[in-house]
């Protein structure tokens, strides 16, 4: 799916179908997810990048479906690596290690993963109504977009992934334009002519975006945590008292409903509002507790509140994805990727076209959510069993499942290539303090930035003050031009520093 511009069809990939009515069980995706995610140090991006190609045997419904269950449950996952090894599978789940760690050395892992499990279900269904009401209104609303407004929009979104990305505002920026410099490889949108194939057959249909996804966050990760073994401390004793307190749960009520407001809101913001959500979540508690000198050494509330936060982010990140097209964060970008590889343009017309999908999505919100309740407080003792795995076995049974999965989209070793490529790319940007979520979204965003940038200006005969004059437009830019210029401010940057050697 290397470009957004080719010509939307049904992709077929060889496999049986699973009709409406089958006979199939409830949604794997949560339990998959979790199996995945509870590894150390994949996470829930590199999940769905490795898990990404099994579904594309499915009916459209059916593989969205299950790629949302499976980014919740790989979001759980990494909640329970967190808590019991201390290693956080993305960047939202490094709050949870600080005091849920805390609390698994002082032999209270049951009630910090208990909390972490209920904050998660309140705040999920929570956010899964706000999806359900706020959707239907905003798509509308879309519709009325043209190009320049669509231009403008993508800028913005890109804008703010900087702000919200590891390090310095200028590696942000120079990882968002080299990914929108991988999305131009290919043929002109418009001419058709090859641009940056090097003469390679391959490249002319531009580069594989699950290529991209595997190596960049899976063959990466897995790279990064070989060098790293070494230094992991682990929890995973016996597991036991799952269920809080009298006294857990007092503290807790009140984390979990300031958490998911807090991740509702800012769940929606484009590059990692799921990230800010957990961290303002965390500064949040710790500001109006009266036990400040607990967090960091195992208070309940470091727990429940950024794991309720993350949650709540994670659903409403739905919002510009089902209603604008426009991914909120890589995982986002991988749903893009599968929306179109299944035939579909994500974007305002999804609600009214694919009545189905996307009801069928929001149901299986709150159905995966207590199914993560359910299944996976009871399947701790699994959970645990499998953080035992020596991850020097792990690693080339995931490296092999992630080829395999990526060569069965086209039948091409070329894309098995391109895995190792940007694996080792990958790699070498996470030692150079680099972060690939935005090149990621530059990858995917880039040629929407092309598209809608030459079609506002074919349609304006060259008068490039259409981007000015059309209001909308103008405000979106010009939020654009405030987001980067309060990045850039000392007293900003100096926050971002802080706040990202925190979670280091």
């Amino acid at each position: 799916m290397g470009r957004h511009a080719r010509p939307l069809r049904r992709w077929r990939c060889g496999g049986p179908r699973n009709p409406p009515g089958s006979g199939r069980s409830p949604d794997p995706g949560p339990r998959l997810g979790t199996a995945v995610g509870v590894l150390p140090g994949i996470g829930p991006t590199a999940t769905v990048a490795m898990l990404l190609p099994i579904t594309f045997s499915f009916e459209p419904v059916t593989a969205l479906i299950m790629l949302a269950g499976i980014y919740y449950g790989a979001q759980y996952g990494g909640s329970t690596t967190a808590i019991l090894i201390n290693l956080p599978g993305e960047s939202s789940a490094a709050v949870t290690a600080l005091d849920g760690h805390e609390m698994a050395r002082q032999g209270r892992a049951g009630a910090a993963l208990a909390a972490a499990a209920v904050g998660s279900f309140i705040a999920g269904t929570a956010a899964t109504v706000v999806l359900a009401v706020a959707a239907p209104p905003l798509a509308r609303v879309a519709l009325r977009f043209g190009p320049a407004e669509y231009f403008s929009l993508v800028v913005l979104g890109l804008v703010v992934s900087i702000a919200l990305a590891r390090g310095t505002a200028l590696k942000a920026l120079a990882m968002i334009a080299l990914g929108v410099l991988f999305g131009t490889v290919g043929q002109d949108i418009y001419t058709g002519m090859p641009r940056f194939v090097f003469d390679q057959r391959e490249l002319y249909g531009g580069i594989d975006f699950v290529s991209v996804a595997v190596g960049m966050f899976g063959v990466a990760e897995i790279l990064r945590n070989l060098e790293n073994e070494q230094t992991r401390t682990a929890v995973i004793s016996k597991v036991k008292n799952l269920w809080p307190t009298r006294e857990d749960r007092r503290r807790i009520v009140g984390p979990i409903l300031r958490g998911t407001g807090i991740g509702a809101a800012l769940g929606v913001l484009p590059g990692g509002g799921h990230v800010l959500a957990s961290f303002t979540s965390y500064a949040v508690e710790k500001r109006i507790s009266k036990r400040q000198q607990e967090f960091g050494r195992g208070a309940i509330e470091g727990v429940a509140g950024p794991e309720s936060a993350n949650n709540a982010a994670a659903q409403t990140s739905f919002i510009p994805l089902l209603t604008l097209g426009l991914p909120a964060h890589p995982v986002m970008a991988l749903m893009v990727g599968a929306f179109i590889v299944h035939g579909i343009t994500p974007g305002p017309n999804v609600i009214t076209d694919e009545p189905a999908l996307f009801w069928g999505l929001i149901a299986s919100m709150w159905i995966g959510n207590v199914l993560l309740v359910l299944l996976n407080l009871p399947l701790i003792g699994l959970w645990v069993r499998m953080l035992r795995i020596p991850y020097q076995v792990l690693f080339p049974m995931i490296i092999l499942f992630a080829a395999i999965g990526t060569y069965s989209l086209g039948f091409n070793a070329y894309d098995v290539y391109a895995i190792v490529f940007f694996g080792i790319l990958g790699y070498i940007l996470i030692k150079c303090g680099c972060e690939p979520a935005p090149l990621l979204l530059g990858f995917v965003l880039g040629p929407l930035v092309e598209e809608n940038l030459r079609r506002a200006l074919i349609i304006s005969r060259g008068d490039a003050s259409v981007f000015l004059t059309r209001p909308i437009s103008a405000v979106l830019l010009a939020l654009a031009v405030a987001a980067l210029v309060v990045t850039v401010l000392p007293t900003i940057r100096k926050r971002r520093e802080t706040v990202f050697t925190e979670e280091e």
